[in-house]
């Protein structure tokens, strides 16, 4: 079954068929030719996937689906939240994204934080959704190099490696994006 993934991220896009496994394939958007802007511009992660996923289904009338993700910092009062990717400007790098968040809770003492992802998987029949969360802490500074995002900066609970020092496929079990994409693998294993 050909299913679109509406990423251009080389690293989501691995995460995601590794958790789903061979019986699917997964489509970027690379793969259908699609190059413009997925309109974004919504202010809940759901709303946002649901946007994404519903953009891309309408121009390949194929099954889509789509992901948002944030990171919400208590002290921060949930912010950067759905403006995690750009939360330092527009066209923003993941460092500079750290570093803006870094420099906000530089004296702060609460640290708790959770990554959120919402999957929307839009059929052209009905619209389905997927959500996982992972509770964590901001770290001071950067730990590890693998991953991506927020990953350097973000340790879960009941862990002492950050996301970037993991490996993937423990990270995959425990993550936001993997526990929100095995619910939907398991969706998807019913539904075939």
């Amino acid at each position: 079954m050909k299913i679109v993934f509406a990423t251009n991220n080389p690293n989501k896009l691995k995460e995601v068929q590794s958790i789903l496994g061979d019986k699917f394939e997964i489509l970027s958007l690379k793969d259908v030719n699609i190059e413009t802007d997925i309109p974004e511009d919504h202010e809940t992660l759901w709303e946002n996937a649901l946007q994404k996923a519903e953009f891309i289904y309408n121009k390949t009338n194929l099954p889509c689906f789509a992901d948002d993700t944030g990171l919400e910092v208590d002290a921060l009062d949930g912010a950067p939240g759905v403006y995690s990717a750009r939360y330092a400007g527009e066209k923003a790098t993941s460092d500079q994204n750290i570093d803006k968040l870094l420099k906000e809770l530089e004296s702060e003492t609460n640290r708790k934080a959770r990554f959120k992802t919402v999957i929307a998987f839009v059929t052209g029949k009905q619209n389905h959704f997927f959500e996982g969360v992972c509770n964590g802490q901001i770290l001071n500074s950067r730990q590890g190099d693998e991953g991506f995002g927020y990953d350097p900066i973000f340790i879960p609970d009941d862990y002492s490696v950050s996301f970037a020092e993991m490996p993937s496929a423990e990270k995959n079990e425990i993550s936001h994006r993997g526990l929100a994409v095995q619910k939907f693998a398991k969706f998807m294993r019913e539904l075939n």
